[in-house]
């Protein structure tokens, strides 16, 4: 079953347990609090739906992924409504790593400020080899990276890195995000959709109620002290002994079969 959802900003296909969301809010994806809105929708939406295993963000624009947050909206906007903005920005992507299903950023253009953000609050990013530009030049405008940006790309990729690229608002090749593991696979450009694609279809067509547990283990477990989320982990894995998956991949296994994957 097939279901599309557009918005002004995005829009949302659904098919064989993958969500396709896409980016067109304008040529750049220079973003404004309009577009946060509606991607907080899509992604309760997509929350709810047990179908969808796996969500794949992508653009519909040829040369950026995002380049963040529109400069003339912030300008034209007072302290406390900025403020405001980062923090709605900050509370809808830390929806992504609560949610179950697994997120993949699918960059094939330049990713910069917000829009590097977005991906980073990803489970996944998978850039093309001439994708442009990825960093957080934040620092340029006086200010820092604000919605996570100097957070999830300090657990990404270091402290010590991470504080450089902010401070310096450095952006790097995809050859270089790769190299310090801010992206986790690089593809020929013109076929970084279609990898992107395919890799999320045979995530969603594998044992999804386990794929689901680990990345809540990974994503949840990474704020705990280790003793507290070696217990979580532990608490996860007692649920997938107990579930019909479990079961069909040991028979499977056991009688040297492909396994027939139920999701629960």
């Amino acid at each position: 079953m097939s279901i599309n959802l557009e918005t002004k900003t995005l829009t949302v296909k659904k098919a064989d347990g993958v969500a396709e969301v896409h980016i067109h809010v304008n040529k750049t994806n220079s973003y404004d609090l309009d577009y946060y809105k509606e991607l907080n929708a899509a992604i309760d939406d997509i929350r709810f739906d047990n179908d969808i295993k796996v969500v794949v963000l992508m653009s519909d624009m040829p040369k950026f992924f995002s380049a963040g947050a529109n400069i003339n909206f912030l300008k034209s906007a007072e302290p406390r409504f900025k403020t405001q903005f980062c923090l709605f920005c900050n509370e809808t992507l830390d929806k992504i790593a609560r949610s179950p299903q697994i997120w993949i950023a699918c960059l094939e253009g330049h990713t910069v400020g917000g829009g590097l953000e977005m991906a980073l609050a990803c489970d996944l990013r998978f850039m093309g080899d001439q994708a442009g530009k990825i960093g957080l030049p934040e620092v340029s405008l006086g200010v820092l990276a604000g919605t996570g940006g100097t957070q999830r790309l300090a657990r990404q990729v270091g402290h010590s890195k991470a504080l450089d690229l902010n401070i310096t608002g450095e952006t790097l090749t995809p050859q270089e995000a790769l190299d310090i593991n801010l992206v986790d696979r690089l593809f020929p450009q013109e076929e970084t959709r279609a990898k992107t694609l395919e890799y999320a279809h045979k995530v969603a067509n594998s044992a999804t109620y386990a794929t689901s547990n680990i990345k809540l283990s990974i994503m949840n477990g990474k704020e705990m002290p280790l003793n507290v989320a070696i217990r979580y982990e532990g608490e996860l894995q007692n649920l997938l002994f107990r579930s019909q998956d479990a079961q069909e991949g040991l028979s499977a296994f056991i009688e040297k079969r492909e396994a027939n994957w139920q999701g629960k």
